[in-house]
């Protein structure tokens, strides 16, 4: 099992920028794939991103693609550039681990078994 804690999150105003982070602990992290999935009040969790355990393969939704960047580092972190935000960018925020090494776009929430407890991003018009 991993640990997560997300951090990061705030308001911005739209067409700004910020950045999240989620640090894990626990079991070796290096070798889960991660992703990044989003809720807004009312609606389900959402895919946002996800990278391979190696930091070399990435997907992203349609609705982030060109804007957002997931990354990590090689130790235990996993970053979420969010760039020209809009108000429907609107969310918690949460990221999640899958301990595998296999790589393929991991959209489903099923698909992830630890999550962190999410931070708030809120994006004004």
């Amino acid at each position: 099992q991993v640990q997560l804690v997300e951090s990061g999150g705030g308001l911005v105003q739209a067409g700004g920028s910020l950045r999240l982070s989620c640090a894990a602990s626990g079991r070796t992290f290096s070798t889960y794939a991660m992703g990044w999935f989003r809720q807004a009040p009312g609606k389900e969790r959402e895919f946002v991103a996800a990278i391979s355990w190696s930091g070399t393969r990435t997907y992203y939704s349609d609705s982030v693609k060109g804007r957002f960047t997931i990354s990590r580092d090689n130790k235990s972190t996993v970053y979420l550039q969010m760039n020209s935000l809009k108000p429907e960018d609107t969310a918690v925020y949460y990221c999640a681990a899958a301990p595998s090494s296999r790589w393929y776009a991991r959209t489903r929430l099923d698909e992830y078994d630890d999550w962190g407890q999410g931070t708030q991003v809120t994006v004004s018009s």
